[in-house]
């Protein structure tokens, strides 16, 4: 939009798409006391009327407004969570697996039903709201397209008085972040920095990653809800798409934002206090910049957007009026009480309707795939090119990389050109002449690596830029006042007991040191190292001070005695650390963290075959759910393969039976449905077997888990206590193998798994299923997120538990 500046151009070529309003629906929530003279609605539910009384104590001049009608997308009274869904949020969905965003908001007063429209109850699957009704849509989409791999991604934001919390952070996996959370902007959209986002693959993880946010919700109660969201949420899903048919580079990403605003209240009504009346302010705070943010929107004439006067509408900068489908549901009280609450909800419902979005696909591309598509067009162009010579009869050209031999012949060209004896060498295209010009940087390198082993052999090198080394050497003697070498002409280079003829005489120098004598003052005074002998430029001799090395055998045993001495210290540390040992804690750490590094060390062994047992047995209570549907869906074909037959049969003895020989004359359509009958009959006694073997192996395996949960749990509470309970004295009874045998202090209490989640299941299984067969996913992730708090809570009472 030209009203969001921005300096990136990629992201304006992104929202050039097809503008579209912002779909405001209206939601009443059920009452018994509904205001039928005041509220009154269109014959095509989507409009809304309200009407007032006048108030008669304000005289008889009275201008007060008493009439209020609201166009909508749609009014939504006493519809059913299923209706709700398919009306606001079913094609948002859908066509973000398409590459298009989409925003789904909760809006309304304290109590009028935001959570319940977003999220449901996860007591009644029939009552679950849009945001676990759009993961079910997700991935029974991405079932229905098998030429895409799409992969699913979830965070979950909660944003309360004015601060950013991460409600996934609990997760073992994840947990707190040091450095508080921000909102970064970058040419792609709004990014949370801190917030985790999760990888799911299956349904039921991203039911677990929904309830495990959910219990982390504030919430609190005044008057006018027991249940009050007091913070604002945002659930987004963030899809990525890639075609597994063709071979483009593109491909799609999007995100669904599920935004679950926290409710405007009016003080006076709910009666809050305390923390929940400061928790108020921030709520109705940031709603009215967001109010003022969608007034903003709603101007085509203004220029600057108020999206950073909070927290909320800068996170939801992208969603609001941006390239996304955006979908509003406000919340409303059918109540004479609630009257004006609900008008001003209503005037919200009308301003968003003003906002303006351009949805477009969010096209990206794959660099991997992209360089694999242009090796493939590179290799087309060169079989046209070939193509093309031969056609022209030109000689043979090789467009490919040079191989090792032809690199040999070529560098073997460039020696014998700089030694004279080849004349030219021959061009013939544009990779040979790169290749001849490497080779010559690389002749070019190895004579300069001989000049130097050359002078090595002979000489000392010193840099000229090491001024402690030099100011010992003229302590030595051996340098002048000028700074060069004592014998030196003219700035050249110097060697002991050779002085150039050109060289004039001079006056007599000190008596000369040694080299021996100069190396072990050099030690003396700590300048001697490796780095004082580097070569910085051996070619340019102006540059570094040669002395004579008739001695240097003496400088590299005594720094290879210095070395060896140096390397003795950090071995003597190392052994003092591998003898030191960790020193017991005073107090005994938490047992659920016992328990995590206790299945980390020492009982990792149990702890993977108490896995591996219990993946199999999935595994098998997995195929027997298969191998029972197939046995209903077999039963189901056998019952209407007899119905048909039944009535091929009355039919036939209608328009009257055919012998001939004896033998009764059917028609095709009656034998072919007595072989299928025949098939699905041994189909079905084929599959029934299969079931009772998988029910055999599953109850055998089901006992292994069994014994090696119990195994696993006994072995932690031995290990625990005589890791941190049992007195020092007493493990060293057990050491010296006195009467004292492991295992023989029983534990204050011992930890519980809790009740398997497949157990559950599968009790709820035979009540559920029949009504909803979708709610598998839904009710197991329900309950392993009931047995994680009952097992936090179960761990909470052994911490505070008094100890005997």
């Amino acid at each position: 939009m030209k009203r969001r500046k921005s300096g990136n151009k990629q992201y304006f070529t992104r929202m050039m798409g097809s503008k579209k309003k912002v779909h405001a629906f209206v939601r009443v929530k059920p009452t018994d006391d509904f205001a039928h003279e005041m509220i009154k609605y269109g014959d095509d539910k989507k409009s809304i009327d309200i009407h007032l009384k006048k108030d008669t104590r304000r005289g008889v001049v009275n201008n007060q407004q008493t009439d209020w009608s609201f166009r909508l997308d749609g009014v939504l009274h006493d519809a059913s969570q299923d209706l709700v869904y398919e009306t606001v949020a079913k094609d948002v969905v859908s066509q973000a697996l398409d590459g298009y965003n989409g925003t789904i908001m909760c809006y309304g007063q304290t109590g009028a039903g935001k959570t319940y429209t977003m999220t449901g109850t996860t007591e009644n699957y029939k009552h679950r709201g849009i945001l676990p009704r759009a993961l079910q849509q997700v991935f029974r989409l991405i079932q229905e397209r098998p030429t895409h791999a799409i992969t699913v991604r979830v965070s979950y934001l909660e944003i309360y008085n004015e601060s950013l919390f991460d409600l996934l952070s609990t997760l073992p996996y994840v947990g707190a972040s040091v450095t508080p959370m921000t909102i970064v902007e970058n040419p792609e959209g709004i990014f949370i920095k801190g917030l985790s986002v999760h990888l799911t693959s299956q349904e039921e993880d991203a039911f677990s990653l929904l309830f495990e946010g959910e219990t982390n919700r504030i919430i609190a109660a005044h008057t006018l809800n027991k249940n009050s969201s007091r913070s604002h949420c945002i659930f987004t899903i963030y899809l990525e798409a890639h075609s597994r048919t063709l071979s483009d580079e593109k491909y799609v990403t999007s995100k669904i934002n599920l935004v679950d605003l926290a409710g405007s209240e009016r003080l006076g009504k709910s009666g809050s206090e305390g923390r929940v009346l400061k928790e108020a302010t921030y709520i109705n705070k940031s709603l009215s910049f967001l109010e003022q943010a969608i007034i903003a929107l709603g101007d085509q004439k203004r220029d600057h957007i108020p999206f950073r006067q909070c927290k909320l509408t800068h996170a939801l900068k992208d969603s609001l009026g941006g390239n996304c489908n955006m979908v509003l549901v406000t919340n409303i009280y059918g109540e004479a009480a609630q009257l004006e609450e609900t008008l001003s909800s209503l005037r919200f419902a009308s301003r968003m309707k003003l906002v303006t979005t351009e949805p477009a696909i969010n096209e990206k591309h794959n660099t991997e795939r992209m360089v694999k598509n242009l090796e493939k067009e590179l290799a087309l162009l060169k079989r046209e090119l070939a193509l093309h010579n031969s056609l022209a009869n030109r000689p043979l050209v090789t467009y490919d990389p040079m191989d090792e031999v032809q690199i040999a012949e070529i560098n073997s060209q460039v020696r014998r050109y700089l030694e004279g004896t080849l004349e030219e060498i021959d061009i013939i295209n544009l990779r040979q002449i790169q290749e001849v010009f490497n080779q010559f940087r690389v002749v070019l390198s190895q004579q300069e690596q001989e000049v130097e082993s050359a002078l090595r052999r002979k000489y000392t090198l010193i840099d000229k830029n090491d001024f402690a080394t030099i100011s010992a050497v003229q302590k030595a003697g051996l340098v002048d006042a000028d700074g060069h070498l004592v014998g030196e002409a003219d700035g050249q280079s110097f060697a002991f007991g050779i002085i150039p003829f050109s060289a004039k005489p001079g006056k007599k120098t000190k008596t000369k040191k040694t080299f021996k004598e100069l190396s072990s003052s050099l030690r003396k005074e700590g300048l001697l190292s490796p780095v004082s002998t580097k070569v910085f430029d051996v070619v340019s001799t102006s540059k570094t001070q040669l002395v004579s090395s008739a001695k240097e055998g003496d400088v590299k045993d005594t720094l290879s005695r210095e070395r060896e001495t140096s390397s003795i210290e950090p071995s003597v540390s190392g052994s003092l650390k591998e003898e030191s040992r960790p020193i017991r804690p005073s107090t005994p750490p938490p047992r659920p963290l016992a328990f995590e590094d206790f299945k980390n060390e020492r009982g990792s062994e149990i702890n993977r075959i108490f896995k591996e047992n219990k993946s199999i047995l999935n595994e098998r209570k997995k195929r027997a759910s298969e191998t029972t549907q197939r046995i209903n869906a077999i039963k189901r074909e056998i019952d209407m393969t007899k119905e048909s037959l039944n009535f091929q049969k009355s039919l036939r003895e209608k328009q009257g039976e055919y012998e001939n020989k004896g033998l009764m004359i059917i028609d095709e359509e009656e034998f072919l449905l007595i072989l299928k009958l025949k098939d699905l009959k041994k189909q079905y006694r084929s599959e029934y077997q299969d079931l009772r073997d998988l029910r055999a192996e599953i109850q055998y395996c089901q006992r292994l888990v069994d014994q090696c949960r119990q195994r696993l749990l006994m072995e932690f509470d031995i290990w625990y206590n005589e890791s941190f309970i049992i007195p020092e004295d007493v493990q060293a009874a057990l050491r010296l193998g006195s009467s004292i045998r492991p295992g023989m202090v029983p534990g204050p209490r011992i930890v519980s798994l809790g009740e398997d989640d497949q157990d559950k299941f599968s009790q709820l299984q035979q009540t559920v299923l029949p009504e909803a067969p979708n709610s598998i996913a839904f009710i197991n992730a329900k309950v392993k997120t009931e047995q994680k708090q009952n097992y936090m809570k179960t761990m909470m009472g052994l911490q505070h538990a008094p100890r005997k």
